[in-house]
């Protein structure tokens, strides 16, 4: 989140307590739009604050270390708790992106989790984009990104096209209240 954001990382980074927040400015569509980005660590101790970061969300990114299986494993949970928090009105279609990080690490020798595996979990979960990312040296951040403000934006144009209470102003069948006007 820092590198896209910032463009900049570091090994002095504090972990993120509660939730972290980062905006930038995308160009889409030729259109400018200000991107959100809440970071909320996946800590299982801040899990109950998840209502509040992920009502309205148009995304959800779900990073893991390429290096532990435990955090891959953590996806499945992390995914489903998303969906009970946020409530989503369409679930099965709400857009994720999963990020396989630390690529760069050990030159690639300390890593677990196969690019076969985490595709397949990917597909396994109605073919969820994936990209594999380092945030130390910035490799597919860039690109990753792009992804989810794409996937958000249209999710985003999606929610905004529904109207469930819609009112038909031009309907004649209005009575008039107490005060004689019909509004």
């Amino acid at each position: 989140m820092n590198q896209y954001v910032n463009k900049k990382f570091s090994n002095q980074y504090k972990a993120t307590i509660g939730a972290d927040f980062l905006t930038k400015e995308v160009q889409f569509e030729d259109r400018l739009f200000t991107l959100q980005i809440w970071d909320t660590a996946g800590q299982e101790r801040f899990q109950s604050l998840g209502v509040a970061f992920y009502r309205g969300a148009d995304c959800c990114v779900l990073v893991y270390d390429v290096n532990s299986m435990k955090s891959f494993d953590n996806l499945n949970n992390w995914r489903e708790e998303f969906l009970i928090q946020a409530s989503p009105s369409d679930p099965e279609n709400f857009p994720f992106v999963v990020l396989g990080n630390k690529i760069d690490v050990d030159g690639g020798n300390s890593r677990v989790v196969s690019l076969k595996k985490a595709r397949a979990w990917c597909a396994s979960k109605g073919n969820i984009p994936y990209f594999e990312t380092s945030a130390k040296e910035g490799v597919n951040v860039e690109e990753a990104f792009q992804c989810i403000a794409r996937d958000a934006l249209k999710s985003g144009e999606e929610e905004d096209i529904y109207l469930p209470d819609t009112i038909d102003v031009g309907s004649s069948s209005s009575q008039p209240r107490s005060g004689g006007c019909e509004c």
